[in-house]
């Protein structure tokens, strides 16, 4: 089922229109490089419109509930500090940034590490404090060209953060970014942007976390570009915990040079409409990518994770697991693919996906890929999908364990295999108490 005409133009109109009005404001002089790839990215999104299943990329994921809706896009607040205190994570030190509809807050925020170790700003700020670092960077990594969603970012995003650290650099603290959105009087539409460039032989530790508060519909299209140097390593944690009227496109697209590590973990434990891309371009000898992931979808709920892993250069290492578990009318997607160059020999990339159906309501659809135009590589991938192991169940409850608490068990047995790969401490033992709670529910 597609989108109505009507609903289909208006959001689109809408958009359009907003950016019009509130370009001069957002670009600053209208023949900068910067506003001049604005308007071609909004020009782009214009020519392709939202995605409708017919598109193979989104044949599982219909975004029609969300034109649906009507987003104001009208993003003030009236949150303060105190209304933020049931969302905090106790014992969690760090850089500690709070956007808002999108918009960074600083006096709710705190910056810790020296700026020698790591600057940074806000990416409205950095827009006017640095705009050719800026424009060497934005959207040189995330394709606006096949993507809608990324173009409509490119075009709109007023804000998000900028994260630069320099070569040589260890950040100690972990740079916690959390986006809130204030749904609690209108439907509000955002448009997040992030950019993180580590230089030659730095490390540091990035969470992104979403909430929504209140019962209004939410629409975050979120694109984090990130961008490795030679012998850089980076922890990189997304969580996703919305509500049940809330709509989530994200994009990460990671550029890794020699000798870089990458290492994520995304998990999903709430929101109407979930889409998560995480896209990696091993772009250099030596490389590594980890990727684990973690969705828990009841109700109506639908999460979809799209992966792309992209060895360009010989030598390079890949490893990913997604697990997922499915309850009540829920709906799941995975969509990973390995992509081989031809000059990339010795590649060894490595995928899994498996999936736990507690409910004959739940489905799960599965697309594993493997495209490779190299002869001298180790590549597989596989994925499952089933119910609880019977006999497993069986015996804990031979053992006097209750049913319910049996099958609560296996289940957080299952989901730690991602969740114990995150190593900032106190977001894991928080993650953990989330997942307990909703398992027992």
């Amino acid at each position: 089922m597609t989108p109505s005409y009507a609903s289909y133009n208006d959001f689109k109109e809408q958009l359009l229109t907003s950016f019009r009005d509130n370009e001069e404001r957002m670009n600053g002089e209208r023949k900068t490089p910067l506003h001049q790839l604005r308007r071609a990215a909004l020009k782009q999104f214009e020519q392709l419109g939202f995605p409708t299943i017919r598109h193979e990329e989104w044949k599982y994921s219909s975004v029609n509930g969300l034109l649906k809706e009507d987003f104001g896009l009208d993003t003030t607040s009236t949150l303060t500090a105190a209304d933020l205190v049931p969302l905090e994570i106790p014992n969690l030190e760090g850089n500690l940034l709070y956007f808002i509809n999108g918009l960074y807050h600083p006096e709710l925020s705190r910056i810790v590490s020296p700026a020698d170790q790591v600057q940074i700003m806000s990416f409205a700020e950095a827009m006017k404090a640095d705009p050719d670092f800026i424009g060497s960077h934005f959207a040189r990594y995330a394709d606006y060209q096949k993507n809608a969603f990324t173009a409509l970012n490119t075009a709109m995003a007023s804000d998000g953060v900028v994260v630069r650290v320099p070569n040589n650099s260890t950040v100690e603290q972990p740079i916690i970014l959390r986006f809130i959105t204030d749904a609690r009087d209108k439907n509000v539409a955002s448009q997040p942007r992030n950019l993180i460039v580590v230089g030659k032989n730095s490390e540091v530790m990035v969470a992104e976390s979403y909430r929504t508060l209140g019962e209004k519909s939410s629409f975050v299209n979120v694109v984090t570009e990130i961008v490795l140097d030679r012998d850089a390593r980076m922890q990189y944690y997304k969580v996703l915990n919305e509500t049940e009227k809330a709509y989530h496109i994200g994009t990460t697209q990671v550029n890794q040079a020699d000798s870089s590590h990458f290492y994520s973990a995304a998990i999903t434990l709430n929101g109407s409409f979930v889409r998560n891309n995480l896209n990696i371009v091993l772009n250099g000898q030596h490389t590594e990518a980890f990727m684990y992931g973690l969705y828990m979808p009841n109700g109506r709920q639908h999460v979809d994770n799209h992966t792309l892993v992209d060895h360009a250069m010989p030598n390079s290492y890949s490893n990913e697991l997604y697990k997922g578990i499915l309850d009540d009318n829920s709906t799941g997607v995975f969509n990973g693919k390995i992509f081989v160059r031809p000059d990339a020999q010795k590649t060894n990339a490595y995928q899994s996906c498996k999936n736990v159906v507690l409910s004959p309501g739940a489905t799960m659809n599965t697309k594993p890929q493997l495209e490779i135009y190299a002869d001298d590589v180790k590549c597989s991938h596989g994925t499952t999908t089933g119910q609880l192991n019977d006999e497993a169940l069986f015996y804990m409850r031979s053992r006097g364990i209750p049913k319910d608490e049996a099958r609560t068990l296996l289940l957080y047995a299952f989901s730690q295999d991602i969740l114990s790969q995150i190593k900032i401490q106190p977001i894991r033992e928080y993650l953990e108490g989330v997942v307990r709670e909703k398992l027992t529910k």
